[in-house]
C-alpha cells in the first residue's frame, strides 16, 4: 500500500513539474520580442510577389509586408525584423520550437493545422486557390483534358497541395504520378527540364512562376481552381496577446482603405475628429492600443511605414507589378471582395 501511495505521489510530482515548465514556457512572446529588440518571422524566400529577396539579399513581397507591419506595431520600426526563410514541411516545427515568433508564409488555414499545429491563425490576408500549369505544347486546355493523358504531376511537399490534387486525381480515374520536392524553386527546375508534365500549386504561386520564366507565354494556367486556399498569418497558440495584436493589425490595414487613409496622408488623418477614424489611428481618448498592450497610435506606425491593405497589394502583386493581379475577391466588401474587418471599438 506504501509502495502504491509513493507511485502516485511521484507521479502527481511529475506532472506538476511539467505543468510548471509548460506554463513557464507558455505566452510572453510580446515581451521576449522587445527584450530582443526584433520580430521574428518565418516567411518564403523563393515565391516572387509573396516572399523573396531581392539584389541586395533585402526580403521583400506581399507575405513579407505582413511581417514588417506586425513589427511596427509592436517595436515601432518595420525593419526591426529578423526572417527565417523556410521551406514548407518546416512551417510547423518552426513555429511549435519557438524558432520564430509568427509565421507569414502562403500558409493555408486548415482543420488540421488549426488543431495538430498548436497554432492560432490570423485572418485571412489572401483568399487562393489551387489550379494546374502546363506547358502550351502539351497541347491542353482543361482539367478534363488532362484528365485523359498519363502525366507526371509535381506538388510541393508537405502542403495541402499534395493532398488536393490527390483527391481530384482519384475523382477523374486520373493516371497521373506524383512527384513532391521541397520549395517552388526545385519544383520548376523539374518542370522547365520536363521531368513534370504538369506542376500545381496555389493558382497566386503560378501566376508568380509563370510570370518570372523564361518565357511566361509558353505555359498556360488551367481554367479550373480545384479548392479554396485562405491564406494567412499563423502565431503559436500560447499566446492570445500576440495573436490579438496580429489579428488587430490585419484588420487595422483594412480599414486604413476603408476610411481612406493611406502612407500618405495618415499623419494628417491623425487630426481628424471623426469617430472611427480617431479610434482607428488613437488619436484623441482613443484606447485601442491600450487593449492590445501597445502604443494606442500604433496603426499609424503602421500606415506610415508599411501603407494599407491596397498599398501592400498593389506594391507586390497588383496590376502595374509583373504579376498584374486583380484585387477580386481580395478587394474590400464594399467592393464585391471578402475582406471584411472587425470594427475597432
Amino acid at each position: 500500500m506504501k509502495r502504491l501511495v509513493l507511485v502516485v505521489l511521484l507521479i502527481i510530482s511529475v506532472f506538476v513539474v511539467s505543468t510548471g515548465l509548460t506554463a513557464a514556457q507558455d505566452g510572453h512572446i510580446v515581451e521576449r520580442i522587445r527584450d530582443r529588440g526584433e520580430l521574428i518571422c518565418g516567411v518564403n524566400s523563393v515565391l516572387p510577389g509573396f516572399g523573396t529577396q531581392n539584389d541586395a539579399g533585402e526580403f521583400e513581397g506581399f507575405d513579407v509586408d505582413i511581417c514588417r507591419a506586425v513589427a511596427a506595431a509592436i517595436l515601432g520600426d518595420a525593419n526591426a525584423i529578423a526572417f527565417r526563410p523556410l521551406a514548407a514541411a518546416e512551417r510547423p516545427t518552426a513555429l511549435a520550437s519557438g524558432e520564430i515568433d509568427m509565421l507569414s508564409r502562403n500558409t493555408t488555414w486548415t482543420l488540421s493545422r488549426d488543431t495538430e499545429w498548436g497554432a492560432t491563425f490570423g485572418p485571412t490576408t489572401f483568399y487562393d486557390g489551387q489550379g494546374i500549369m502546363v506547358k502550351i505544347d502539351f497541347g491542353v486546355t482543361s482539367l478534363n483534358e488532362l484528365a485523359e493523358e498519363s502525366i507526371t504531376m509535381c506538388a510541393t511537399a508537405g502542403t495541402t497541395t499534395e493532398l488536393n490534387i490527390t483527391d481530384v486525381s482519384d475523382a477523374y480515374d486520373a493516371d497521373w504520378e506524383l512527384n513532391t520536392f521541397p520549395d517552388f524553386d526545385a519544383i520548376m527546375d523539374a518542370y522547365e527540364a520536363g521531368a513534370c508534365d504538369a506542376f500545381t500549386s496555389d493558382v497566386s504561386s503560378l501566376v508568380s512562376r509563370k510570370a518570372t520564366s523564361a518565357d511566361p507565354g509558353a505555359h498556360l494556367i488551367l481554367p479550373e481552381v480545384i479548392s479554396k486556399e485562405p491564406l494567412g498569418p499563423v502565431s503559436p497558440q500560447n499566446d492570445a496577446n500576440f495573436a490579438d495584436i496580429i489579428r488587430w493589425v490585419v484588420w487595422g490595414l483594412l480599414t486604413a482603405e476603408e476610411f481612406g487613409i493611406h502612407s500618405m496622408n495618415v499623419m494628417d488623418m491623425t487630426d481628424v475628429e471623426t469617430a472611427g477614424i480617431a479610434r482607428l489611428l488613437g488619436s484623441g481618448d482613443s484606447v485601442a492600443g491600450d487593449y492590445l498592450g501597445i502604443n494606442d497610435e500604433f496603426m499609424v506606425d503602421v500606415i506610415s511605414q508599411v501603407g494599407n491593405y491596397g498599398e501592400i497589394f498593389d506594391r507586390n502583386l497588383g496590376p502595374d507589378t509583373i504579376f498584374g493581379l486583380q484585387r477580386g475577391v481580395n478587394d474590400l466588401w464594399t467592393r464585391g471582395g471578402l475582406m471584411y474587418a472587425a470594427p475597432f471599438r
